[in-house]
């Protein structure tokens, strides 16, 4: 059964991200577009578009262009879109990186994608530098760093910003389909990281497709911690947001207090986080000391959220709190709540977004499922990505020749056509031949009062095979016995805690996921 979005397509117009993004610049150019939560220096529409010229023509002049690839190793700043959309009109391709990267993660990375310049910040110079140094790639820093050139002179090398020119548009004739304007890492299904191919077209469908997400205009602003490198906080905050002409407050690193003191102080009416963020927002004593009564909607992507968090955060706070679904493979998009509490439903990443297919298929025969049954999730869209970086078999394991993506994650659908992500299909742990799903246990656990935050992975077992165990952070005292019994009272007995471990800090990546390959590699390290 193909299930079909219950919302009109909608029109993807043939034209470059930058383009699409600043389409109806003209109305806003005096506004702020970024804000630096530190310092408060602030980008114009009209600054940044003048800057994006600048990187363009000074990317031009070093012979950028099409078949080119620069690297933003960086956290968010302003500048960061002022080169991305720079990267962009000149028919190159974006690589972005995460600035938690050791060197040799981002040497890698360099060497993969066949970057030929890094863009950086002072503190990850030195990093930047040792990971170009096997390509002989230049490293330009938004300041000053021995070894690097400074970005203030890199943009004079292009001369000034071309007068003559709208830099909304491509500095070359640029096929949307085809050419690839940004190449985020990520592993996939299964696997080491892999360089995701996404087009103009695929970001412009999906900013078209999630276009009424958000009714965000100029004088409205967000909270910019999502991290640019990752496909999420592009996409939502450096795509739609500035598309629709509000201000993004970078923050580089994220930190409660500043999260809460920035949307209380310019009144952000809408907010994207991803599910640790719920969690603080529903229990950390903070919040209460700051007035978010301005917040209309609450978006969580990146990972499962739980019904109970969902019901918590907003009781708090009094808005809609809602998620939706995506990956990087998607641009990111797929699935979304509309903002009209009416049409949320708590525990579910929502409802198919425009132009997109979707089936459900059982996980051994492949064969499409039934309403309430669960299998494997498979899409099918103009977001979908043209494939990995050299990688053809982990393309052709990924997309099968009917275009179909297999995502690894396993989901039901209800009658209501609302989806509900159960786990990734590789994280499931088998007790006695039942699945068992983690993400499941976690937001049960993280319903009990003691709990801080809580993960769950498999633990080898000679009788079961696996049976789950339980990373616990802490709210108050609580003993393991404690833990195990209250997962035996919410839960069919397959799916119990047999072990509890508690420790300071659940390991979670920049956009929030739980990594659970970290705990489940230093648990088999100890013979686990």
């Amino acid at each position: 059964m193909i299930h079909r979005s219950r919302f009109p397509d909608v029109v993807i117009p043939d034209v470059s991200l930058t383009e699409y993004v600043f389409e109806h610049v003209e109305g806003y150019l005096d506004r702020p577009a970024l804000i630096d939560d530190a310092s408060g220096r602030t980008l114009t529409y009209r600054q940044l578009l003048d800057l994006t010229g600048r990187v363009s023509a000074a990317l031009a002049s070093r012979g950028f262009g099409k078949g080119s690839t620069a690297c933003i190793f960086s956290p968010n700043v302003p500048e960061y879109a002022a080169i991305f959309f720079g990267v962009a009109r000149v028919g190159a391709t974006n690589t972005t990186a995460n600035p938690m990267y050791t060197a040799e993660e981002l040497a890698k990375q360099l060497a993969d994608s066949g970057a030929r310049i890094v863009f950086t910040v002072p503190s990850l110079a030195e990093r930047a530098l040792a990971a170009a140094h096997a390509t002989g790639a230049p490293v330009v820093v938004l300041g000053e760093a021995p070894g690097c050139l400074p970005f203030a002179d890199f943009i004079v090398e292009g001369g000034p910003s071309p007068r003559g020119a709208d830099v909304r548009f491509p500095a070359v004739p640029i096929d949307s389909a085809r050419d690839i304007v940004t190449l985020p890492y990520s592993s996939g299904t299964t696997g080491l990281p892999k360089g995701v191919m996404l087009t103009h077209r695929n970001l412009v469908a999906n900013l078209a497709q999630c276009d009424f997400i958000d009714d965000s205009g100029p004088g409205d602003h967000t909270v910019g911690f999502l991290p640019f490198f990752h496909i999420y906080g592009m996409v939502v905050i450096l795509g739609m947001v500035l598309r629709k002409g509000a201000a993004v407050i970078t923050l580089p690193q994220f930190d409660l207090e500043a999260y809460l003191r920035i949307n209380a102080r310019y009144k952000c009416r809408s907010a994207y986080i991803v599910p640790p963020i719920a969690l603080a927002l529903a229990k950390h004593p903070m919040v209460d000391d700051f007035d978010l009564s301005a917040l209309e909607m609450i978006n969580s992507g990146a990972a499962p959220l739980g019904a109970e968090l969902e019901v918590a955060v907003e009781k708090r706070l009094g808005c809609i709190v809602k998620q939706g679904y995506g990956m990087t493979e998607t641009s990111p998009v797929t699935h979304f709540t509309p903002n009209d509490r009416a049409m949320v439903r708590h525990g579910s990443c929502g409802l198919i977004v425009a132009n997109t297919e979707v089936r459900v298929v059982d996980l051994k025969t492949k064969r499409d499922v039934g309403i309430g049954e669960q299998g494997e999730l498979l899409m099918r869209g103009p977001q979908v990505m043209k494939g990995y970086l050299n990688a053809p078999e982990a393309t052709e394991e990924a997309i099968d020749h009917d275009g179909w993506l297999h995502t690894g994650d396993v989901a039901y659908v209800d009658a209501e056509g609302y989806f509900y992500i159960v786990d990734r299909l590789k994280e499931f742990i088998k007790y006695k031949g039942y699945q068992v799903a983690p993400a499941e246990l976690e937001a049960l656990l993280l319903t009990h009062p003691a709990v801080a935050d809580a993960a769950v992975i498999p633990k080898a077992d000679p009788e079961a095979g696996e049976v789950p165990k339980a990373f616990i952070v802490k709210r108050s005292e609580v003993t393991a016995d404690e833990i195990m019994a209250f997962v035996a009272e919410h839960a069919a007995p397959y799916k119990k805690v047999r072990v509890v471990e508690f420790i300071e800090r659940i390991p979670k990546s920049a956009s929030g996921k739980i990594l659970r390959r970290e705990l489940i590699a230093a648990e088999r390290a100890k013979g686990g």
